[in-house]
């Protein structure tokens, strides 16, 4: 998530630089063509107007959805964040001697609270770590150049946790060694933990450290979690439909092909060296419609390890913070802190 208010220029050019050299190449290669030749295409600016008009209802269409995408991955986590912060007070305050013939010792009351609160941490590393994983429309599965590009901007923006190695840490840390050694092999671990915490439930059911009611309220809590996992798999696995997609930048790059000529054709009635002004004028009018298309492609998806994506890292860490301090704990892992002005 970017965090600072501007972007600055630098940013801007690492964001669209590439763009710019070619956007400007091609306005001068026409520009070239029209003064060195005797080629004399005369463009009239009312159909690229139209052309132009039409594009940007297009691309204005596409970077709607792709913020609604954006938002609601957003509210998932805002709830996920709520949620946790209720399912470990509620369980601290659930799980008790209140209905046991015997007691049981504090100390082992705590244990089945830190197991349980500590296992949800485990649930929200690890469905991160899932979201993260590329789909065959993300930018980090497509041509060799963008994946290059990917990685050197993830590595400059500090994702963190995205490895195998780094997230079986972050498990161990979580689960205990039998468990973890059991569900990291399955194919959606996160499901399976949200499954673990509901048989634990079952199990302390029996021995009466939860009556019927709080079993009830604690599992529909688990419930909740499974509804707002499956929402974010959604988006993660749903693309933008690629009609809208991937059309969009045909459609700008037909317009952009075509916008030197109109725009030459304007500027030689200024004069012998009108032709030349048409170059900087053609290369901005391009490139706002390549950013207009940059921006919706970039947001359309919000699990990305990328700058434009909800900051699930950072959320995590907030959650596990308040857990941990109900839990009584005092040494707490820092909150993570942004990087090159994204938040991760």
């Amino acid at each position: 998530m970017f965090i600072n208010k501007n972007f600055s220029l630098k940013g801007v050019w690492r964001f669209s630089g590439v763009h710019i050299v070619w956007i400007t190449s091609w306005a001068t290669a026409v520009a070239a063509l029209y003064h060195f030749t005797d080629f004399a295409l005369s463009v009239s600016w009312l159909p690229l107007s139209v052309i132009g008009t039409a594009v940007a209802f297009y691309v204005g269409f596409k970077n709607n959805q792709a913020y609604d995408r954006l938002w609601e991955a957003r509210k998932i986590w805002g709830g996920i964040v709520n949620i946790s912060r209720a399912w470990g007070s509620t369980t601290k305050a659930y799980i008790s001697n209140q209905f046991t013939e015997t007691d049981v010792a504090p100390e082992d009351l705590k244990a089945h609270h830190q197991r349980i609160i500590y296992r949800h941490m485990g649930w929200l590393y690890t469905l991160r770590n899932q979201l993260l994983i590329p789909t065959s429309w993300e930018h980090a599965s497509q041509g060799k150049h963008v994946v290059n590009h990917i990685n050197m901007m993830r590595k400059s923006l500090g994702i963190g946790l995205t490895d195998d190695g780094e997230i079986e840490k972050a498990l161990r840390t979580f689960l205990p060694t039998d468990e973890f050694d059991r569900l990291i092999n399955y194919q959606n671990t996160a499901t399976q933990i949200i499954d673990q915490q509901s048989q634990d439930l079952a199990a302390l059911r029996q021995e009466d450290l939860i009556d019927d009611f709080r079993h009830m309220e604690l599992q529909n809590l688990l419930k909740e979690f499974y509804e707002l996992q499956g929402k974010a798999e959604r988006i993660k696995k749903f693309p933008l439909p690629r009609q809208y997609g991937a059309m969009s930048v045909i459609f700008v790059g037909i317009f952009i092909f075509l916008l030197p000529f109109g725009m030459v054709t304007e500027f030689m009635k200024l004069g012998e060296y009108g032709v030349w002004l048409s170059i900087p004028f053609t290369a901005l009018i391009a490139w706002v419609y390549m950013m207009m298309e940059l921006v919706g492609d970039y947001s359309e998806n919000p699990f990305e390890g990328l700058g434009n994506d909800i900051p699930m890292l950072s959320l995590c860490r907030v959650i596990e913070i308040d857990l941990r301090e109900m839990l009584g704990e005092t040494d707490l892992p820092p909150a993570i802190q942004p990087v090159n002005g994204v938040l991760m």
